[in-house]
């Protein structure tokens, strides 16, 4: 199984539509909101990535919501 780390907003759309994939397909993951968690933002940004949703599959980042992507690595 993948260790599977999605970053999020509150404000993100995209986001609400990648976890929902996610659970649609049955993958369990870590969410870490970047607007209630300074710590997840500072990892974000940090990794080099200013928006949202980033989904980390085993440290590989897949950058917004590619559902191609998500099935090939998950």
């Amino acid at each position: 199984m993948a260790k599977v780390i999605v970053f999020s907003s509150n404000s993100c759309p995209h986001c609400v539509t990648a976890k929902e994939y996610l659970k649609s397909k049955n993958v369990e993951f870590e969410e870490k909101n970047v607007s209630t968690d300074m710590d997840a933002r500072k990892e974000l940004i940090g990794m080099g990535y200013m928006g949202v949703p980033i989904i980390l599959v085993d440290g590989q980042a897949i950058e917004g919501f590619n559902k191609e992507k998500i099935d090939e690595l998950v």
